[in-house]
């Protein structure tokens, strides 16, 4: 891709305004959280005051939008402690700009590999440079930092209460996650209608695993409706595409399809319901039309083999969504001390050492993370002193532009730069309309304010030119109260945020952090995860008494995990005006519908695995030991761009095949596994003609 087409997706993406859910109640809470602080401090009569501890309850309301399964009281009072800390320790070092601006690179820098930990702490720790960023402007003695910092953590507190206090859909996050896995299978089931091999996207049940993960606390409070369902889903999915599967399930024309298809249509309607009932905590109602097809017709089993196992463990598992749904949707039950410490989320302390790690891991020359933190501390600091140096007041809006902007990534910058911009001037724009207009008091400003405020957490899901533009207004109401002329703000954010947006893009151009190179380590580390799974899978059929089932379980986890982290990296890559030698646009979807389907059919030969008192397959065995070496091969072929060579492994299945003959689901899905493989490896047999060169206008890659 072109700089010049980059950019104008990236402005495109940025403009865009999406449909989203609106929680009006939710924004009527968390707005109620600003004015509660801001009506306070002018009830105090300080302006001033009321300026700087809105910034508190303005940034912990920020925060508890975002999407995390942490629960939001805690996430608000974490985030007004750190806003705090940057806020006493920026007056402390405000009154020489040399301090001030190596606290502020350093700050910067801390808050950039933040985001190594999560998204989430990489936010909090962008509005903690905000708020160090704008109220050590508000001039103030040491005691006053103080009691500066004292009411922006106060801000937090009462964000923290109204949530306690007012829940708004409890659980509604969890229930949410649940619904939208439960529904992703439903509709898969109805794709599988039309296409047999058709793909699913498995991240809907990441998240629900994601959701699942609770405190001890929430473990014992947990309405009965979140307990079993997630399990059932995640076993509904081999299930479903073993049935629809041409090669071990039911047969592609005739009796046996038919049957298939009505089967998938059942199911989807039965998840479908299933996932309405878990969303809205209320009990499952089935059409008899979807009741009457899971039932055995009187004429006798249609389907034979192995599509006759499928169909009957469907049914099985419907029936348990149903009947785990249906029990009191408003009820809690005890939990035992198994479930209480499955999926248990660690508590803040615990944390922490994770916390440490992540950023020990991402501390090398070679992270995007670490080298956005330089990337972002340079510019801060860049944008602070330029803003100083120019003959506006409120400099500080260069460089907090800058940092509101500035991500990881090359594709979001950009756009959130587009956006950031043209936002801001809609917003100063009515703003300012408005206060030459009305010319407001302190109080009315103060309601202006807060009506912005709302409006932004109203609109938070809808894009970031929206609540831009309502940030903006916010913040020309907010100085209104302590007095600034409107036509000088307005004036000032709109050029010095253009400033700050420019040194934004300019230092992604000059000091970027590329993903396109790491699009084959991606690969590799995909294959890796995919080859561990097909051994669980294969090793619990070659010694099905020895295995054990939490072996294939994490198996698969680490393939998900590992298919999301390349899916990350391709996303980002196709943005950006570069191109990698070693890997074309091209092959890469090749590759990755090749590894796609690898871990299809490792999942639907899960759902055949056979029970503990089985036979052992001397087959399996053999395949199963192959298939170690020659995926480590495989792999660091991938990443020194070599050959892939999978005849040593198509030799053991011939063996295998024509020892077992047609029988048995395991050789059946080995060949479809091979088939894979090979794509895969002609997907990285492409040369240059394939587009593996640099396009016109682009950079190339360092190797």
């Amino acid at each position: 891709m072109s700089w010049s087409r980059a950019l104008r997706e990236a402005a495109r993406s940025g403009l865009t305004i999406e449909r989203a859910k609106l929680t009006p109640l939710i924004a009527i809470r968390g707005s109620a959280g600003v004015a509660i602080v801001i009506g306070l401090c002018l009830w105090r009569g300080d302006p001033v005051l009321a300026v700087s501890s809105a910034f508190g309850a303005f940034a912990s309301g920020i925060v508890t939008f975002q999407r995390s399964m942490r629960p939001r009281p805690v996430l608000a009072l974490a985030v007004a402690g750190a806003l705090a800390v940057s806020t006493f320790l920026g007056y402390l070092a405000a009154a020489d700009t040399a301090a001030f601006v190596v606290l502020l690179a350093g700050w910067t820098f801390l808050s950039g590999m933040a985001w190594a930990i999560g998204p989430v702490c990489g936010l909090a720790g962008t509005q903690t440079v905000a708020i160090m960023l704008v109220t050590v402007t508000l001039p103030t003695s040491v005691l006053g930092a103080l009691q500066h910092a004292a009411l922006i953590f106060f801000g937090g507190v009462v964000q923290a209460t109204l949530i306690v206090v007012f829940p708004v859909r409890p659980w509604g996050t969890q229930r949410d996650a649940l619904a939208d896995a439960l529904a992703a299978e439903g509709d898969y089931a109805r794709r599988l209608r039309q296409d047999p091999v058709a793909p699913f996207d498995p991240a809907p049940l990441m998240d629900a695993r994601l959701a699942s993960t609770v405190t001890a606390r929430q473990a014992r409070r947990r309405p009965a409706q979140l307990h079993g369902p997630r399990g059932v889903a995640e076993r509904l999915r081999p299930v479903l595409a073993s049935l629809a599967d041409p090669v071990v399930g039911a047969s592609l024309e005739g009796p046996e399809r038919d049957r298939a298809r009505d089967l998938l249509a059942a199911a989807a309607t039965v998840l479908d319901a299933v996932a309405h009932a878990v969303r809205h905590a209320k009990p499952v109602r089935l059409p008899p039309e979807a009741m009457a097809t899971l039932e055995v017709p009187a004429t006798g089993p249609m389907l034979t083999g192995a599509a006759r196992r499928s169909a009957y463990r469907l049914i099985s598992l419907l029936v348990d969504a149903v009947e785990l749904t249906d029990e009191p949707v408003r009820s809690t039950r005890p939990t035992t001390e198994a479930e209480r410490g499955h999926l248990l989320r660690p508590s803040v302390p615990r944390l922490v050492p994770v916390a440490l790690r992540a950023l020990h891991r991402e501390a090398r020359w070679s992270s995007h993370i670490f080298r956005h933190a330089l990337r972002v501390a340079a510019v801060a600091a860049a944008g602070y002193l330029l803003g100083t140096a120019l003959p506006f007041g409120h400099g500080y809006w260069a460089p907090l532009a800058s940092v509101m902007v500035m991500r990881p990534d090359f594709a979001q910058t950009y756009a959130r730069g587009v956006a950031r911009f043209s936002g801001t001037l809609v917003g100063v724009t009515v703003g300012g309309a408005l206060m030459a207009l009305v010319h407001p008091g302190e109080y009315l400003s103060a309601a202006l304010a807060v009506v912005c405020v709302w409006l932004m957490y109203l609109l938070m899901r809808t894009g970031f030119s929206v609540t831009s533009a309502c940030v903006a207004a916010y913040v020309v109401f907010l100085l209104g109260i302590a007095g600034e002329g409107w036509e000088q703000t307005v004036e000032e954010r709109v050029v010095l945020t253009l400033v700050g947006g420019l040194l934004a893009l300019l230092s992604y151009a000059l000091f970027p952090a590329w993903e396109t190179p790491r699009l084959r380590d991606r690969l590799a580390e995909w294959l890796e995860a995919n080859g561990r799974y097909a051994m669980a899978v294969y090793g619990r059929h070659a010694r099905p008494a020895e295995g054990h089932p939490r072996q294939v379980r994490e198996a698969l986890l680490d393939a998900r995990a590992a298919r999301a982290a390349w899916e990350r990296t391709e996303a980002r890559a196709e943005k950006e005006p570069v191109r990698h030698r070693g890997l074309s646009a091209g092959s890469a979807k090749a590759a990755g519908a090749a590894l796609a389907t690898m871990g299809r059919v490792t999942m639907i030969l899960e759902a055949h695995l056979p029970d503990r008192d089985a036979e052992p397959s001397p087959g399996a065995a053999a395949f199963a030991a192959e298939l170690g070496p020659s995926l480590e091969r495989a792999a660091r072929a991938v990443r020194e761009r070599g050959t892939l060579d999978w005849s040593g492994l198509r030799t053991v299945w011939e063996r295998w095949d024509a020892e077992a003959g047609s029988e048995g689901v395991a050789p059946r899905a080995a060949v479809l596994l091979l088939d894979a493989l090979d794509d895969l490896a002609e997907a990285l047999s492409r040369g240059p003609g394939g587009g593996d060169g640099a396009a016109p206008g682009t950079i190339q890659a360092p190797q």
